[in-house]
């Protein structure tokens, strides 16, 4: 080759590439970089999708269906997502905030809601979080967030209700972390968590002790970390747990129970597995949390 031709060629690619030109590849980058982190972020949407969340549309029953006075309820969260609920009165003023797990919607739970009415006398508001039931959407962790708080917004708004006096939230399973979120932002009267877990991470790791924890949370979106908000919690908390939970160990259960504040109790529920709690632990079950709702808001007696 002509040295001269050569010369020239190792000169052009020397040359310094304009201003234009390197803002150019700099948007280009910036494209690819945008690109890659939006397919990435859709597919720990999906397998959160997936994995997590279990709603279903029908609802198998109101409360209606087991001689309760009710009233549908539907609000709209901060991001426009329209959700639906229950709200059953009760003898006393006080009401429980109860957030379900994360299968089916509230429809599942009449014979439950039914119980805890009957046996406390509080009143109960079922909220079906986004995606579930008759509500919008799709269910996310900052969504069934925002959701919650839509809920909490009509208990003190609409019901006008003192959450530091009247309000107890209860949480079972996924909802437990709804309950510690909200607890973390908002003064309650009391919060019960039923059959719950720690974080997503603390799940993961006992579930597949074998793969890197980190690998596996690089795949899913979610992280409902209630042993991080725990400590920002200042109601009092009970939690509760089956010793013979096949899905969430009853570990979990007594890892939440360190992470909260004082005061606090745990109770076992003899025999109990994850999803017939109220039926295996039958009225001592429930006379524990009326003992617990009715003196939470008492002041304690040194």
């Amino acid at each position: 080759m002509d040295t001269g031709l050569l010369s020239a060629m190792l000169n052009s690619m020397r040359r310094p590439r304009s201003p234009a030109y390197r803002a150019a590849r700099v948007l280009i980058l910036l494209i690819v970089i945008g690109s890659v982190a939006g397919f990435v972020a859709r597919q720990m949407s999906f397998i959160d999708q997936q994995m997590i969340y279990f709603p279903e549309r029908t609802l198998s029953a109101t409360p209606a269906d087991v001689g309760l006075d009710y009233e549908d309820v539907f609000l709209t969260a901060s991001d426009g997502v329209k959700v639906h609920g229950w709200f059953v009165p009760g003898e006393l003023r006080t009401t429980l905030l109860w957030f379900h797990g994360n299968a089916g919607n509230i429809g599942d739970r009449v014979e439950n809601l039914s119980l805890l009415k009957q046996r406390l006398g509080v009143g109960v508001f079922m909220l079906d979080y986004r995606g579930y039931g008759r509500s919008e959407g799709k269910p996310s962790e900052k969504g069934l967030y925002l959701d919650a708080d839509a809920a909490i917004g009509y208990l003190a708004n609409e019901r006008e209700l003192s959450l530091e006096d009247d309000v107890v939230l209860f949480g079972r399973s996924l909802g437990s972390a709804v309950a510690v979120d909200i607890a973390a932002r908002h003064q309650v009267r009391a919060v019960i968590l039923e059959s719950g877990f720690p974080s997503v991470r603390a799940m993961t790791e006992r579930a597949y002790p074998f793969l890197p924890s980190a690998m596996l949370l690089s795949l899913v979106e979610a992280r409902y970390d209630s042993a991080s908000k725990l400590p920002s919690v200042h109601a009092p908390v009970m939690v509760l747990h089956g010793d013979r939970d096949q899905t969430v160990s009853i570990v979990m259960g007594e890892e939440l129970f360190e992470a909260a504040n004082e005061p606090k109790r745990f109770y076992t529920i003899s025999g109990a597995d994850h999803n017939d709690t109220y039926h295996v632990g039958g009225e001592p079950y429930f006379e524990a949390l009326r003992e617990f709702v009715l003196r939470a808001g008492e002041p304690s007696v040194e």
